[in-house]
């Protein structure tokens, strides 16, 4: 049973008048006639009478009715849904974040998804820049909130806004008390990097200053969570580094330990945020995001302007 053959058949039934039933769906009467042969032949039954006076339908006819109604109606509600999805006003949406992200840009950009797309879901996960773009490129996240301009041409990217970084030491370092630090200052100074797979453009902007300064860095731990930084830095003197977001709000660690975040300059390292996407596909849903990403910007982080004791 084809759906446009019920439909013809509707239409007669409206209608009563292969003519006026034939104008309605643009067709050819010849060609009504034959759609409604066709179903009457699956059906195995004759569903419209016709004299040269009159067309009526038959009992057949008028049982078959009432549920080729109910079919449209099925499929009409089954339409919606999916208009939806491909309006972008309907689905699910996976989204990878970072720290900063979720703390100056997530919050406004989900607040204007409820109120303007209240249908999507937005799956959210927290992921180091590295392991996002990697999801980004096998398929498992649609859009990801990194640090850095990916170099890939796969890709296509917003800038959000510029985050400063800043050095973390434990309280009782000889810089915990100064409000800022020359980068130079950290020649000589033993570090704490993330590793470079996990965030490249984090590790570049410090590797970078340092260049800048004329220094060079001796790093003698390469870690891959922010946990860890504080926990090296309060068990040694040793200086690591944090965007200026984390640093703000950077808590307690094991043992009841806390950090210092200073103020570097001369230069003042720093890393962008970034939205980033796949190139190879239209996707609506996506893009719903994205529209809703630029209506809630512009986006801002803290000045490092002193040091925060956290």
């Amino acid at each position: 049973m084809e759906y446009r053959h019920v439909l013809a058949f509707l239409a007669i039934a409206d209608e009563l008048h292969f003519g006026r039933a034939a104008l309605r769906l643009h067709l050819t009467q010849p060609s009504l006639s034959q759609q409604l042969q066709r179903l009457e032949c699956t059906l195995g039954v004759e569903l419209v009478a016709r004299t040269t006076h009159e067309v009526h339908l038959t009992r057949a006819g008028q049982a078959f009715e009432v549920e080729a109604r109910e079919l449209v109606r099925l499929v009409e509600q089954a339409g919606r849904p999916a208009r939806k999805a491909a309006a972008g006003r309907s689905g699910t949406i996976r989204v990878g974040y970072n720290f900063p992200a979720a703390q100056h840009v997530l919050p406004s950009v989900m607040e204007k998804m409820q109120a303007d797309r209240p249908d999507v879901a937005v799956v959210l996960e927290e992921k180091r820049t590295g392991p996002q773009l990697q999801a980004l490129e096998r398929g498992a996240l649609d859009v990801a909130l990194v640090y850095g301009r990916p170099a890939t041409a796969k890709f296509r990217y917003r800038r959000l806004m510029r985050l400063s970084l800043v050095a973390v030491v434990r309280q009782r370092h000889k810089w915990a008390g100064r409000p800022g630090v020359p980068f130079a200052e950290l020649a000589g100074q033993p570090c704490v990097l993330f590793e470079r797979e996990l965030c490249p453009a984090m590790y570049d902007a410090i590797v970078r200053a340092a260049d800048e300064a004329g220094i060079g860095l001796d790093v003698v731990h390469e870690i891959d969570h922010p946990a860890t930084t504080e926990i090296l830095v309060t068990a040694r003197s040793l200086v690591g580094f944090a965007s200026i977001s984390r640093a703000m709000l950077a808590g307690a660690v094991a043992g009841g330990a806390r950090t210092v975040a200073v103020p570097l300059y001369d230069p003042v390292p720093a890393v962008d945020l970034y939205a980033v996407w796949r190139d190879d596909q239209d996707d609506r849903l996506r893009d719903s995001f994205l529209e809703c990403l630029d209506a809630a910007g512009p986006f801002s982080s803290p000045p490092a302007h002193k040091s925060i004791r956290s």
